[in-house]
């Protein structure tokens, strides 16, 4: 196992104590965890269903509609084509809705204790402009899944949007507000939480969980997500992980609030391929 990076779990940490527009367990939203989930391959069509309900037993919405980076990042949920191998159209109002989520996000102290740090390695422009313009980059830029194809994928699209391959394999969506949206669709189909080696069940106020579930008719056997956090944290979060980092895939060991943590980030090119948070351990064990 990695020793954790100290630098990054401090400024992790800092990121995570001024992220104001997290919404709190207990408070603005309900988790519901039920059963344990069984065992799955990637691929399955059926699978054992420990959780008969929805994971999301409730979320304040009025949150999502009335924080600015909640409801730009809603706005964008909806302009992808799941579907690897379909060529992503990227529509004028599109572009301004990314823009306008990209502004919103700049705003926030998160953002800007980002842009700081990264100023200080070199590795982002001074100019608020320039820096946007090298997030819409790293996380907006389409390209192609696979080599040779149409452009049919982005960084934003498969971290926060998620895709599927051939109808048979679920591809990132490692966000909570997609998966609490998708659910109350009745699109996704919660299977149980994956839970720690040496700890029986995660809590309902953990904010990091690994969890099972199906979507579009594919399992994904295990699926690891912050849960509440704003947008803006986790852009803030894989950006840096992916700046610091020239290889195809990063892992870096942190801890952020009593959370042992590695964050995966893989590189496409100069693009964003995928990121996630893998819980380690938690401090409540």
């Amino acid at each position: 196992r990695k020793a954790f990076n100290h630098e990054l779990s401090k400024l992790f940490s800092e990121m995570w104590n001024m992220d104001v527009n997290r919404l709190m367990p207990g408070k603005d939203y309900t988790i519901d965890l039920q059963g344990k989930a069984g065992a799955a391959q990637q691929g399955d069509s059926a699978v054992q269903d420990n959780a008969a309900r929805h994971l999301f037993h409730n979320v304040n919405e009025e949150c999502l509609k009335s924080i600015k980076t909640f409801a730009t990042f809603i706005s964008l949920l909806d302009n992808y084509e799941t579907s690897t191998g379909t060529a992503e159209v990227v529509t004028p109002e599109e572009i301004v809705e990314n823009n306008c989520f990209l502004d919103a996000i700049l705003a926030t102290e998160v953002m800007k204790l980002a842009h700081e740090y990264l100023l200080k390695k070199k590795l982002a422009k001074p100019n608020l402009a320039d820096f946007k313009d090298q997030l819409y980059d790293i996380w907006f830029q389409l390209y192609a899944r696979k080599e040779g194809d149409r452009p049919d994928s982005c960084g934003f699209e498969h971290v926060f949007v998620g895709e599927t391959r051939r109808g048979k394999q679920i591809l990132g969506l490692h966000n909570w507000v997609q998966f609490y949206l998708q659910e109350k669709r009745n699109q996704i189909d919660y299977k149980g939480y994956i839970a720690q080696k040496n700890k029986t069940k995660p809590d309902k106020d953990d904010q990091v969980l690994s969890i099972q579930f199906s979507w579009k008719g594919s399992v994904k056997p295990v699926g690891s997500t912050f849960i509440g956090v704003s947008p803006e944290f986790e852009f803030a979060l894989y950006t840096i992980i992916f700046l610091l980092s020239e290889e195809r895939v990063t892992h870096q060991a942190v801890k952020i609030e009593g959370y042992e943590l590695q964050i995966v980030v893989y590189r496409h090119g100069h693009h964003i391929g995928t990121a996630y948070p893998v819980l380690l351990s938690t401090s409540s064990e």
